[in-house]
């Protein structure tokens, strides 16, 4: 299982890049502690795979376009395919650990087209109205289920047969969540063009943040006006285009710290940050030290984790 603590995205759709994710073995586990994290919280993404988690521990909050659920400890569920989704620690508590199967459906479904892909997978994976499948420990049937997640996180890939063991147990799960989201799919919903816009336009920003950006180059990515650009990302995001490329530059310079010797002035630069002077001041703000306390903070930590 591996230790996450930043992402990554595919220099071409953007979407997350999965570590060890290959076309084989569609599949990797996760885990995930959020206090080792940049400010504590996973930056707005998006990815083809599903993500089914358990919280170990701590409390979680999940944000999609849609809004926010709170994911407390013994809780979990699942981020359906292509859902734009955050999250981040509630409050101050530290120890949040989150426990991720993150697969392909085909991994279960088997080939696109086949008679298990079509009835049991793509009716959620299509279904616009299910963003996040939640499970709560207070309800008997879901307690059950998240016993069954929490277990299957015990597989080895020492063990014999672990694929076939890895996929027998996914697809259980799966269809214990199926069951439990016929109510919300029998709903039916319509699908909203406005998240594969807002996609467009994060993908330019991540395409071109070293670089000056112009809300009407963000909004004309998408084929927006710029009065359609700043209420998607309000809507979606929460935020204003200019609030997202300055969180995605500080993202960004902050993995470059963390794991390079570049100077402060070469990684301002290179984050499209401006000067020294400036860069300083807006990262102290935004994290809360200067990028040289920074840099010795997280790269000490991963000497001492090397130990």
């Amino acid at each position: 299982m591996r230790n996450i603590s930043n992402i990554e995205f595919h220099t071409g759709s953007k979407e997350e890049l999965l570590p060890d994710f290959v076309s084989d073995f569609q599949y990797i586990a996760s885990h995930v502690e959020l206090d080792k994290h940049i400010d504590r919280f996973v930056p707005w993404h998006w990815h083809k795979a599903v993500e089914l988690f358990y919280m170990q521990s701590g409390e979680l909050e999940y944000y999609t376009p849609k809004g926010k659920m709170v994911f407390p400890a013994g809780s979990g569920g699942m981020v359906n395919s292509n859902v734009l989704h955050m999250t981040r620690t509630q409050g101050e508590a530290k120890g949040t650990v989150q426990l991720l199967h993150i697969f392909d459906t085909s991994f279960i479904g088997g080939e696109l087209g086949s008679r298990i892909e079509q009835k049991f997978i793509s009716p959620v994976i299509t279904a616009p109205q299910v963003e996040i499948i939640a499970l709560y420990p207070d309800n008997p049937v879901q307690a059950e289920l998240l016993n069954t997640i929490r277990e299957s996180f015990h597989l080895s890939e020492s063990d014999f047969g672990y694929e076939i063991k890895l996929r027998t147990a996914l697809s259980d799960i799966w269809l214990h969540l199926l069951t439990i989201s016929l109510p919300l799919l029998e709903k039916k919903g319509d699908y909203n063009k406005i998240n594969d816009k807002i996609k467009l336009m994060m993908i330019y920003i991540h395409e071109h943040y070293a670089e000056k950006i112009s809300i009407a180059e963000i909004a004309a990515a998408a084929f927006f006006s710029e009065r359609e650009c700043f209420r998607a990302f309000h809507d979606c995001l929460h935020m204003t285009p200019v609030d997202y490329i300055k969180n995605y530059r500080l993202q960004m310079a902050c993995n470059m710290l963390s794991k390079g010797r570049e100077s402060i002035t070469s990684i301002c630069h290179a984050c499209g940050l401006g000067s020294s002077s400036y860069f300083g001041k807006v990262f102290r703000e935004h994290v809360g030290c200067t990028p040289l306390e920074y840099r010795k903070k997280w790269q000490d930590s991963d000497i001492q984790r090397q130990k």
